[in-house]
């Protein structure tokens, strides 16, 4: 995918009760000041200089650098899993290395992010000691125009829907092919994890609930053995020919199956995406 640099301009405030304000200063952080969004979400930081096309990697990390202008110091920090997030959590390091940001505590979600951020030297801790997160920062495989999201491709969806519920603000970092018009859209895995027992009774189930979409239900290997969670379970990966119909319905549906653990639905969570493309990088704010 090939994107033009973009040229910068402040972040928008985040708000929990789905409000824009003027930009803020990403460094000096002055206190947020909201006024009443005019709509539901707003693009801004457009792309100025077409001198030099991107790589997919190089977008993530434009987008994530972006999304790391949110973080202050002495925030608790949810800690994403993926490719993107791995960018995010490098600049987190790369700012306490240097002092810019201090007193930070992260909440890792999953194993190889908290190896990554320790090796980096940031502070770690979990739920149990941080119920309450102030901004979590994480990737997502899909996007649709309501901001809703289909994640856990890297298997850690789990532990990410945990940390992301318990996080005052969602940031999510994507490039612009993981947009689609439904969820389910990019025909890519949708992740279920369940339980070991009985996993092919439940994969089974899974695709009879979206006979509709031309749902295909896969178990997902590691090498010639079942891929194995940080919570010792297996992981039933979705594929659709359609769109799912009913995102809201079907993770409720999802849910009843005995055996069931999470799926990778993330439905009414962020509070923005950062999305990096051909036409720079731009901030949508549910």
């Amino acid at each position: 995918m090939a994107a033009a640099i973009p040229s910068f301009t402040a972040v928008p405030a985040l708000s929990n009760n789905k409000t824009i304000s003027r930009p803020f200063k990403t460094r000096g952080y002055s206190t947020l000041n909201l006024a009443p969004a005019q709509k539901k979400t707003r693009q801004s930081i457009k792309a100025m200089s077409p001198s030099k096309v991107l790589t997919q990697d190089e977008l993530k990390k434009l987008a994530a650098d972006k999304a790391v202008e949110y973080v202050e110091s002495g925030m608790v920090l949810g800690l994403g899993t993926g490719s993107t997030a791995a960018f995010v959590v490098a600049k987190i390091g790369e700012l306490m290395k240097s002092g810019t940001l201090k007193d930070i505590v992260g909440i890792p979600t999953s194993k190889r992010t908290a190896e990554q951020a320790a090796s980096l030297g940031i502070p770690l801790s979990v739920l149990d000691d941080h119920p309450k997160i102030d901004l979590a920062i994480d990737g997502a495989d899909e996007v649709d125009p309501e901001l809703n999201l289909v994640k856990g491709r890297g298997g850690a969806l789990l532990r990410e829907k945990m940390v992301e519920a318990a996080s005052s603000k969602f940031v999510v970092v994507v490039d612009e092919s993981k947009l689609v018009d439904g969820l389910g859209g990019s025909k890519l895995a949708m992740p279920v994890e369940v339980v070991p027992f009985c996993w092919k009774y439940n994969a089974q189930r899974l695709q009879a609930l979206f006979v509709t979409e031309g749902c295909e239900a896969k178990l997902r290997m590691d090498g010639e053995k079942p891929y194995v969670t940080d919570n010792s379970n297996y992981i039933v990966d979705l594929y659709f020919k359609t769109p799912i119909k009913d995102a809201r319905a079907a993770g409720s549906a999802i849910l009843g199956f005995e055996g069931v653990v999470e799926h990778g639905l993330f439905l009414d969570m962020a509070t923005a995406v950062i999305i990096a493309g051909s036409d720079g990088v731009s901030v949508k704010l549910k």
